[in-house]
């Protein structure tokens, strides 16, 4: 049976292979900056709402000065500068593109919890790191990505969210779910707003439309669904495990985006199959492993 932090994590692989794809169609019609600012400033008011609707105020009348610093960095470091990167960046490239670079999220994320938090990876790891890199190429090649200035923003968004990542994980050893994404996205909404004003942008957001805020409020609201589950279920797993997870969200943002062009490959299957079972090697690799043993020492015997 699988266990709560697993189910979160996996809803928001989900969450994410229809966001990236959905996103794509939003910046397209706003500001990328003014589009960032407002998903992220309403996100922080509902995790607001909802922390003191449950009547957990006192967590805030709780937390320490280094804690608030934290949750600063969390929010200058994976909630302000990296969506604003990656939002220009998507503004520039493809959606296929876009969610191929930012799985590579996995790789950056797992070499830095074996140096900063001391997680181990297993066989599996390897092995099923392999077959879901395989998958990301074959998505590669599918879409016929060149390595342009949007996807330049896009790994810098990925490098920024993968130090962010490591951070939270060691954050969540003491703070609740809830209150690292408030964190996160409220101080990174008044970083963000600071830099509208500074770079004379901020008056936009008077002039908004009524079908722009319609997608800002649709792609918040996934944002809002993507933020709670993740840290919520990346406080009960291994954040090197967490990340691969995230891997299971492309094959959906792959199959979007082919249909939206009226082409489904056999190549968009392959790489799909493969991250799928690349997963299944990291998730199940120990348990696999012990029948293997089981079953040669029946052989044997």
């Amino acid at each position: 049976m699988p266990n709560k932090g697993f189910i979160l994590v996996f809803s928001t692989a989900i969450i994410s292979g229809f966001s990236v794809f959905i996103n794509k169609f939003g910046v397209a019609i706003n500001n990328s900056d003014i589009f960032a600012f407002a998903k992220i400033a309403l996100v922080a008011l509902f995790i607001g709402a909802i922390i003191l609707f449950f009547n957990k105020k006192q967590e805030f009348l709780e937390l320490s000065k280094k804690q608030w610093l934290h949750l600063f960095l969390l929010g200058l470091i994976g909630g302000s500068i990296p969506f604003l990167l990656f939002f220009r960046g998507l503004s520039l490239t493809g959606a296929a593109q876009g969610a191929f670079i930012h799985k590579t999220l996995f790789i950056f994320v797992a070499a830095g919890a074996v140096i900063f938090l001391k997680e181990k990876v297993n066989k599996g790891f390897f092995i099923g790191g392999l077959s879901l890199l395989a998958g990301l190429m074959l998505t590669l090649k599918s879409f016929n990505l060149s390595f342009g200035w949007g996807d330049l923003l896009i790994l810098a968004a990925v490098l920024f969210w993968s130090a962010e990542n490591i951070l939270a994980k060691h954050i969540l050893k003491n703070l609740s779910g809830n209150m690292v994404a408030f964190g996160r996205m409220f101080f990174g909404a008044i970083l963000i707003f600071v830099y509208l004003v500074l770079s004379g942008q901020s008056a936009q957001l008077l002039s908004l439309s009524w079908p722009q805020f319609g997608w800002i409020a649709i792609t918040a609201a996934l944002l809002l669904g993507y933020t709670l589950t993740w840290y919520n279920g990346l406080k009960l797993m291994p954040v090197s495990v967490a990340t691969t997870i995230l891997l299971a969200g492309l094959p959906i943002t792959t199959l979007l985006s082919a249909i939206n062009v009226g082409q489904v490959s056999a190549k968009n299957i392959y790489s799909g199959a493969l991250i799928l079972s690349g997963l299944i090697l990291i998730m199940g690799f120990d348990r696999i492993w012990e029948r293997i043993k089981m079953v040669k020492k029946y052989v044997r015997s």
